[in-house]
């Protein structure tokens, strides 16, 4: 049969791909199975690198950039020509595919650095003795082979949700990812769902002159984060582009037309009808699970479809872990890595911590949206009496002097200690600036400790520093 390995990974998204890194910088012999692929070649990475994170944000520059030299160019005194500009969606597109061409096989350079074992294929479970876990692989060509591993860690990721009312149609009702590979720009674009996914591809083809309307069965917009800072969030977008946003909706059935895509809905108590060139469901994503064969090893999926796990990501079966969407927590990229990195030197010894309450969340619209810990209304809920510092990009210079002045920061303290409960952004470069934020809740900074910290001038940060002494009721600069 060959090598046993330490360890066999099967997934190499963020979490995954991580974990086999970490794992072999540790000493263990380490195998990563994953079956994407893209133009006929491996493509590790996972959704994230493939047709998630990166190729979503390479698209969200290529609009942004498009829509700030439309809007603000003569502000800066860049005349075109005649007043004409214009776009190709094809070049877009080839740029985007070129960053996540790069950065996939870059995640293939990295395991060979690090002696990681690669096999493209699709891995499941056959059996389990004394020795470990054998694993059946199936290549893109039909060939089986297996593997022999001592550990096994499950980071096989999610896969977007499908809606009865609207089942997949080619070109016309797509996922995220088609909707990432749209060849044209569609007059009108609707899209099912408003969270995070939602709201970015709109941003995408909004920018670029779509009429969009973003369909959200939750009565209110981000539910889970701050009120006041998803109003001000939604206010702020809605200046910008083009999006109209519908909450409460139930939606009866999206029905393919001659030229698009109807949809028959209930808003407020009203049947509405709405066409659309393109329509995208982005109502959430579910665990992959299938194929894995699990039931060989004696594991079962709970009711979400996902694999159950302890705080340490430790399966009911030892020497089985799983990580990132196919457990509970947030489904996003960094918490994977985290618990990725995690398991990694949990196999190898090691007690690491994973705190979800340090993740940070991210919309890459803009302004963008960021925030990490607790918002006012969890926080009081939580039974804190709180003080809350807030200061608005309009009196940040270097806000200003970008002609991005809109938006705020928002500090969340504890009115007893001090100690920062939570940061929320609506701003330039919010998911740069959140990463302070993430520090200061790690290692349970007060605001008073942040207030005092130097921070360069004229720079964004001021005024995460200014919301800090606004806790306090000592705001400079407003």
């Amino acid at each position: 049969m060959g090598e046993v390995y330490d360890v066999a990974v099967i997934g190499a998204g963020p979490g995954g791909y991580t974990a086999a890194l970490r794992a072999a910088q540790l000493g263990l012999r380490v195998v990563c199975i994953d079956a994407w692929t893209r133009n006929g070649l491996p493509s590790p990475g996972g959704t994230c690198l493939n047709v998630g994170c990166i190729p979503s944000k390479a698209l969200l520059e290529s609009s942004a950039f498009y829509q700030r030299l439309r809007r603000e160019g003569s502000d800066h005194g860049i005349q075109l020509q005649d007043s004409a500009l214009s776009f190709d969606t094809g070049v877009m597109q080839s740029r985007k595919e070129r960053i996540v061409g790069q950065l996939t096989r870059g995640v293939q350079a990295l395991f060979k650095k690090q002696q990681v074992t690669f096999i493209h294929g699709r891995a499941a479970f056959q059996a389990r003795d004394d020795g470990g876990f054998t694993l059946q692989v199936l290549d893109p060509s039909g060939a089986l082979s297996t593997v022999k591993s001592r550990q096994v860690l499950l980071a096989t990721g999610s896969e977007p949700r499908a809606l009865a009312a609207a089942p997949w149609v080619e070109s016309r009702i797509v996922d995220s990812a088609g909707a990432l590979a749209l060849s044209q720009v569609p007059a009108r674009l609707g899209i099912i769902g408003a969270g995070v996914i939602g709201v970015e591809l709109g941003s995408v083809w909004s920018r670029l002159g779509s009429r969009v309307t973003l369909l959200e069965a939750q009565p209110t917009w981000l539910p889970n984060a701050d009120r006041e800072v998803a109003e001000t969030a939604w206010r702020e977008l809605s200046r910008q582009t083009d999006l109209t946003l519908e909450l409460g909706i139930s939606l009866h059935r999206a029905q393919p037309t001659a030229d698009g895509v109807r949809l028959q809905y209930v808003h407020e108590g009203q049947d509405k009808q709405l066409d659309v060139g393109v329509l995208v469901v982005a109502v959430g994503r579910v665990p992959c699970t299938a194929g894995l064969e699990l039931e060989r090893v004696g594991l079962a999926c709970d009711e979400r479809g996902g694999i159950p796990v302890d705080e340490n990501c430790r399966t009911a079966v030892a020497g089985i872990w799983a990580i990132g969407d196919v457990v509970r927590g947030p489904m996003l990229a960094h918490k994977a890595e985290e618990e990725g990195v995690a398991v990694a030197e949990r196999m190898a010894g090691q007690q690491p911590l994973v705190d979800f309450g340090h993740i940070p969340w991210v919309i890459y619209t803009e302004p963008e949206i960021a925030w990490v810990g607790l918002g006012e209304e969890a926080a009081r809920q939580a039974g804190y009496a709180l003080r809350i510092g807030r200061f608005p990009f309009a009196a940040n210079a270097r806000a200003r002097a970008r002609g991005a002045a809109r938006g705020l920061v928002k500090v969340i303290a504890c009115a007893s200690t001090d100690r920062i409960l939570g940061v929320h952004i609506v701003g330039p470069e919010a998911s740069e600036l959140i990463a302070e934020a993430v520090a200061a809740l790690a290692f349970k900074a007060s605001s008073e400790d942040m207030a005092r910290i130097p921070h360069a001038h004229p720079s964004l940060a001021e005024a995460f520093r200014e919301a800090c002494l606004g806790v306090d009721g000592r705001t400079l600069n407003v």
